[in-house]
């Protein structure tokens, strides 16, 4: 009677252990969450290392130290660059968010990102827009990012729109037929 009781109560607390432990999407989305969290608090360095060492953006390989780059860029260019969670949602590998994004342009972009003119000037305005960011994760690490982003609108509410299209149209006609 004293070993079913022992039995019976070992198998309850591994239930209830099992039970608690988290899943590993539940573990995805917390890996994305600090991520937005680093990011919220302007430091590219713990954002950064949310992603694997070979880390892929929009396809392309950037890896952590390109992912650290773009955002101290991101960063200097938008100091109070905020992220607020909209929806989250993780399935399996993957964790997708649909952010509200908002900043102030009081700095000068180094790299063609978010559709920022290069060397363009602080407009001090402030933008709000949305995005949406596909993360795959693999060992707790984001392996795979893609976004959609309205940087069209951004640049309107910058007073940019002009300068990026002329940027692009001289970009353009540098690279050939």
């Amino acid at each position: 009677m004293r070993i079913a009781f022992i039995v019976a109560t070992g198998l309850l607390l591994s239930t209830v252990a099992l039970a608690q432990a988290p899943t590993a999407e539940a573990q995805n989305e917390q890996v994305v969450r600090r991520y937005l969290d680093a990011m919220n608090r302007g430091d590219a360095k713990a954002a950064a290392a949310a992603f694997a060492v070979d880390a892929k953006n929009f396809g392309r390989p950037i890896g952590r130290q390109g992912i650290e780059d773009a955002l101290v860029d991101i960063f200097t260019t938008f100091p109070d660059w905020h992220m607020e969670v909209v929806n989250i949602v993780a399935s399996g590998d993957d964790v997708i968010v649909r952010v509200k994004v908002t900043g102030t342009h009081r700095g000068v972009a180094k790299m063609p990102l978010n559709g920022m003119p290069v060397g363009a000037a602080a407009t001090g305005k402030h933008f709000e827009v949305s995005h949406m960011h596909w993360n795959t994760l693999h060992g707790g690490q984001i392996v795979y990012h893609y976004a959609n982003r309205d940087d069209l609108g951004m640049l309107r509410q910058l007073g940019l729109l002009s300068k990026a299209a002329a940027q692009r149209r001289i970009t353009s006609s540098r690279s050939g037929p």
